[in-house]
């Protein structure tokens, strides 16, 4: 082998750089994250922001046009989120009644390991091992957990905003890191941008209709069968169901353990089951390859690898970009002739 070429040595230096590059990531996740999130954000709201400067809209009145629209989006997430809590807060005591039913056998031969008395008549099995001791003792003490979640994401938010307005602004220019890494020419880069921008928009774009229409899908199906909570379940399939997969899995298995603990009828529960799940075949299996076409399609195993990876990379966060990323990732390997070939086996 001759280690002086110029080949071999680029690809003893990739083998070296690779691992580093992930560290980093990895290391760095407090900045990569929200700046990902801001540039496919940057990559909705670009079109808008081209048709407002051909029209000489003022680039401030521009960035305040875009702001305003996500804190209109934000302020309903939060009024919804409201509405949801007080649902279950009025819902609560009903809520007892209904899980003392279902879960007494199970929970009563637990009761000295859990360290909670026997239930009488004015507390629930549920009250009852909400007031225990070894409970209250788990809550305070990952109460720092909490809090810290808590703390990141609300630093993750406004690191996107800041991120956000410097892509909007031009201050971080995504088409010329693209000239100025990958590509020589302009021409390319021009072209490649234009590629990326409409590739993301659609995803993002008919990912949020489908998530939209599963979380009604799931509110309608649970407030017609008498779940409890359908505001809750819409929300929650609609959120989850950003994650590939994974997400809409995890939404029917917990609207069913809920539908499990809450009805008795067992043709009610069947039929619920039957409709959840083909709420999520319907608009997730059927609809969203559909609408997004033979262009987006992604092998099962480099989904299951790409949410593995960038699970493990950034927890949460990162299974909720890892198909996004994916797409960015497939859209430029395929402007270049090496990269086809990779592009075709992803899908």
């Amino acid at each position: 082998m001759n280690f002086d070429s110029t080949a071999t040595t680029n690809k003893i230096l990739l083998i070296l750089v690779i691992p580093v590059v992930f560290y980093s990531l990895q290391l760095l996740s407090f900045i990569f994250i929200p700046l990902m999130f801001a540039i496919f954000i940057a990559l909705l709201f670009t079109p808008l922001m081209r048709w407002m400067k051909k029209r000489r809209v003022p680039q401030v009145l521009a960035l305040s046009s875009v702001l305003l629209i996500l804190v209109v989006v934000g302020f309903a997430a939060v009024k919804l989120v409201q509405v949801s809590g007080k649902q279950i807060e009025e819902g609560k005591a009903e809520l007892y009644l209904k899980l003392d039913d279902k879960v007494e056998r199970v929970i009563s031969p637990l009761a000295d390991v859990l360290d909670f008395e026997k239930t009488d008549e004015e507390n629930g099995t549920i009250k009852t091992l909400l007031k225990s001791n070894k409970l209250e003792e788990f809550i305070f003490s990952n109460f720092s957990i909490t809090f810290t979640f808590f703390k990141s994401t609300l630093v993750n938010i406004l690191m996107t905003l800041f991120f956000l307005v410097l892509l909007l602004a031009g201050s971080l220019n995504f088409k010329e890191i693209l000239q100025s890494t990958l590509f020589g020419g302009s021409t390319k880069s021009v072209k490649t941008f234009m590629k990326v921008e409409k590739s993301i928009s659609k995803f993002l774009k008919v990912k949020f209709i489908v998530s939209a229409l599963t979380g009604i899908a799931f509110g309608i199906i649970a407030w017609s069968l008498g779940i409890s909570f359908p505001l809750f379940w819409g929300i929650m399939a609609f959120v989850i169901n950003f994650i590939q997969m994974i997400g809409s899995v995890i939404a029917t298995v917990l609207v069913m353990i809920f539908a499990f603990i809450e009805l008795d009828n067992s043709g009610t529960l069947f039929l619920a089951a039957i409709l959840f799940t083909g709420a999520q075949v319907v608009f997730g299996a059927v609809m969203e390859p559909i609408l997004m076409g033979k262009s987006f399609s992604i092998n099962i195993i480099v989904v299951l690898v790409m949410l593995m990876f960038w699970g493990f990379l950034w927890g949460v966060p990162g299974l909720i970009l890892a198909i996004p990323i994916t797409v960015l990732f497939k859209t430029i390997l395929q402007e270049f002739p090496s990269g086809q070939k990779f592009a075709r086996l992803m899908s």
